[in-house]
Formats: structure tokens, sequence, C-alpha cells
């Protein structure tokens, strides 16, 4: 996936990951080698407010928080990496959530 996905400075990479519990999201600059934006189940704004670190409203939150992120830094436009995982349920979930909250892919 890595070799076709590329961010860059105007369009960086939303990478998604998920385990059995928790689910991450990171905006990446690949060309300097950065992280823009991170949020994951376990950020502090997030903590309190789920019930359940998993599940697609968790992933929904996780989206949405990040579109945020994204807002305040004039990020805009991401290449979604979905880092092999499958296009369905939390990552589908996230997806969404960050579409809602103005990213475009």
């Amino acid at each position: 996936m890595r070799k076709k996905v590329l961010g860059t400075d105007a369009r960086p990479r939303l990478c998604v990951y998920r385990s059995l519990k928790h689910i991450y999201a990171q905006v990446i600059s690949d060309e300097k080698g950065v992280t823009l934006a991170s949020v994951s189940t376990l950020s502090k704004d997030l903590r309190g407010k789920l019930k359940k670190p998993r599940g697609t409203e968790a992933a929904k939150e996780v989206g949405k928080l990040l579109a945020q992120l994204c807002k305040q830094k004039n990020i805009t436009r991401v290449l979604f990496d979905r880092n092999g995982f499958l296009f369905h349920g939390r990552v589908k979930a996230l997806a969404e959530a960050a579409r809602e909250g103005g990213l475009i892919f």
C-alpha cells in the first residue's frame, strides 16, 4: 500500500490503524516525514466521552475530532490510507465521519 499512497504537503495521507480495542488515525506529510495531526480512542479528548473504546461509534468520534484538528491547521484535502484493512465497519465509520467533518478524500 505504501508504494501507491504517498502524502504530500498539499495533500497529506490520512493513515488508519485499528487494533482489537482501539482505533488510531494520523495525518502525515510523507515529504517532510512529519505527523500533522493524530487522534485515537486513547486521546485525552475522547477518553471521558466514549462508553466503549471499540465499535463504530468510537470510530465516528475519532473521525469527527480528526476533521476538527485538520480544519484548525487548514488541511482540507487528504489521501485515505486504510493500511490494508478492509473498508467496512470501523474504518468506514471513521472515513465517513471525517468526510462529514469537512475532509475531502
